[in-house]
């Protein structure tokens, strides 16, 4: 992705900044795992999202005084034993060629602290701010559980130290921006969708009885590397039988039996954007009878579903849609009576948002707007039937109605049982 992507994102948020402001956003760090193992470092998103660089304790800074806009991030400073130990650490040049920020803009973390003393919350000429009070945007996500966001750990001494300061939420402006996808994004997330498809494939030509769950799964991490992928979107779902009514099924370690449907929610990941695809398919390579008549009813859902996908539709709408179709056609299965009961087999929303998150930041409250990136996502659940069939798409909003991104990503009978033949 180009840096002037970058450029223009930074440029539309301190637009949004109120006068005489600053932002701090941090890349973060890998968590600790164990003893003296961590965790693979992911970097903040709304971090990437504004500099494109993924390396672990930089702080971005970007500030905002009536027509004066200011950036400067901090980087780690090259060393030998992090070089030795660790791989070698990014450049200035490195970051310039990135991000866009400019040389001289370009420190070091250890400067960080002097910096903010020095030439933001201080009166001399040097400072780049000039009156007060200061107002200072974080990322004030948190999440569920969280008793203050990740943000107040990381930049505690800065809220510490000078209790003036006025916090703001800049999560939510950076939620809202990265809601509508520009073309680079867009092509990203085609990216991660034909690697998905590489490995769906792979699957379906490759999957057979009594293979295990977790056969698959790293069946399905194998192919989208190979096909140039990152990794994985988010953690492979493989469900076969009666596992495939549990929604978030991870545990992925039981064998599949000759008659079951398997169901996968999966996706990979390009430049840290997601594809998110599920698909169901009969191990054995053929449909029941049975599985085929619930199959039907919910690719005629998610087909029915993805027409109505247009500028100015709420998401809730075509979630009351997909659920009311689902339900009529439990009924003339009769496998219900009533589409109150539709909840038992159905208990799930048809759609969410889709980017550099799976579930991907943005507002439920506007319509959708050409840009947006949605899943189509119907699903039948029978757990006293074995029987987990859930069919997903990733669905662009464009001017004028749809584009349907994953639709080279085989769903239909025929075309699954030829395709395992």
């Amino acid at each position: 992705m180009n840096k002037s992507e970058y450029i223009s994102r930074r440029k539309i948020l301190m637009d949004e900044l109120i006068d005489q402001s600053f932002a701090l956003l941090a890349s973060g760090e890998a968590m600790h795992k164990t003893l003296d193992q961590f965790h693979k470092f992911v970097p903040n998103r709304h971090f990437f999202y504004l500099t494109g660089l993924k390396r672990e304790n930089f702080i971005l800074f970007l500030a905002k005084d009536q027509d004066q806009y200011l950036e400067y991030i901090f980087i780690e400073e090259p060393s030998d034993y992090a070089t030795k130990w660790l791989g070698s650490r990014m450049t200035k040049e490195e970051v310039n060629a990135v991000s866009g920020i400019e040389m001289k803009n370009i420190l070091f973390v250890q400067d960080f602290k002097d910096f903010i003393a020095n030439r933001v919350m201080t009166d001399s000429r040097q400072a780049l701010l000039s009156k007060t009070p200061l107002n200072l945007y974080l990322d004030l996500f948190r999440y569920k559980k969280m008793k203050k966001p990740i943000s107040f750990t990381y930049f505690a001494e800065v809220i510490e130290n000078y209790p003036e300061i006025v916090i703001k939420d800049a999560n939510a402006l950076i939620s809202n921006y990265r809601r509508i996808k520009t073309k680079p994004e867009i092509d990203e997330i085609s990216k991660a969708i034909l690697y998905t498809k590489a490995g769906i494939e792979s699957i379906l030509k490759n999957a057979g009885p009594n293979v295990n769950e977790a056969h698959i799964e790293a069946l399905f991490e194998y192919a989208i590397k190979m096909a140039g992928a990152d990794g994985l979107a988010f953690d492979t779902i493989v469900a076969s039988g009666k596992n495939a009514t549990i929604l978030h099924y991870v545990e992925n370690n039981q064998n599949i039996k000759k008659d079951d449907l398997v169901l996968l929610d999966l996706g990979a990941s390009s430049n840290l954007y997601s594809a998110d695809i599920s698909r169901t398919f009969p191990i054995s390579g053929n449909f029941t009878e049975r599985q085929k008549m619930f199959y039907q009813l919910v690719l005629d859902v998610n087909k029915a579903t993805i027409e109505k996908v247009k500028p100015g539709i709420y998401v809730k709408e075509l979630n009351e849609f997909a659920k009311n179709m689902l339900a009529e056609g439990m009924i003339k299965l009769g496998k219900i009576k009533e589409k109150t009961e539709i909840d038992k087999y159905y208990y799930h929303g048809v759609s969410h948002y889709l980017g550099l998150d799976v579930h991907d930041v943005g507002t439920y409250t506007e319509t959708l707007s050409p840009g947006a990136i949605i899943t189509v996502e119907p699903g039948i659940y029978i757990e006293e039937e074995a029987i987990g069939i859930r069919i997903e798409d990733n669905i662009l909003v464009t001017k004028n109605g749809y584009e349907n991104l994953s639709k080279d990503i085989i769903k239909e009978i025929k075309e699954i049982e030829e395709f395992m033949k």
